[in-house]
């Protein structure tokens, strides 16, 4: 069996800059290590999780690494305590909302945003659904 110690998303795109910026802005992510040409490995201090983006074309990289990554049919699910109280935040914000807040009956409350890159953020409260 292979022991695993972390896992997060490495994804392809040109915006590393402005990526940085929203995920430090918006949602207090740590830029651990940054490299304007190369990598953005961003690391939340209050929860440990971690999200990586690449720049594409990169020398270094294997060739299926070099195109942008295609953000239609990826999403990336940050958990929160409060997702009602999160939609208010991110239009107060004027993020770019990709879905409005809604209750779905397998017990999330959640809507989504979309990054610099175009990547989908799907941010989610988990309710107890015991008694329905």
């Amino acid at each position: 069996m292979i022991e695993i110690n972390a896992m997060f998303p490495v994804m392809v795109t040109s915006e590393l800059e402005a990526v940085k910026r929203f995920y430090e802005t918006v949602f207090g992510f740590n830029a651990v290590f940054y490299d304007d040409t190369f990598y953005l490995h961003l690391v939340s201090p209050s929860s440990g999780v971690q999200l990586g983006f690449l720049m594409p074309e990169h020398a270094s990289q294997p060739a299926f690494l070099h195109p942008i990554m295609h953000p239609e049919g990826y999403v990336v699910s940050l958990e929160v305590q409060d997702a009602a109280k999160a939609y208010t935040a991110a239009k107060e914000l004027d993020l770019p909302i990709a879905m409005a807040l809604k209750e779905e009956i397998w017990g999330q409350i959640h809507f989504m945003v979309e990054d610099p890159a175009g990547i989908r953020l799907d941010i989610v409260q988990h309710v107890d659904m015991e008694g329905q």
